[in-house]
């Protein structure tokens, strides 16, 4: 694997890895979801983190495993 797939495949996880941690803070240390969104400042605060760290680290993982499978053809 080269160096710069490494870094794109590690800066994906990170990420990735932020926003779904910013879901399990709401759900465990914030109260939770209700009707009407998280029940604290913590909580949308942290949903907002998720809401742009989830689709951004996807697609930053799905470039990163395309680049994978494009660095093994060579």
């Amino acid at each position: 694997m080269q160096a710069d797939t490494r870094k794109i495949l590690r800066t994906g996880l990170w990420i990735f890895g932020t926003g779904v941690t910013a879901v399990i803070s709401i759900h465990l240390f914030f109260g939770g979801i209700g009707h009407q969104g998280p029940h604290t400042n913590s909580g949308w605060l942290a949903l907002m983190v998720a809401m742009g760290c989830l689709p951004t680290g996807s697609l930053t993982l799905i470039l990163a495993i395309l680049k994978v499978f494009g660095d093994r053809r060579r």
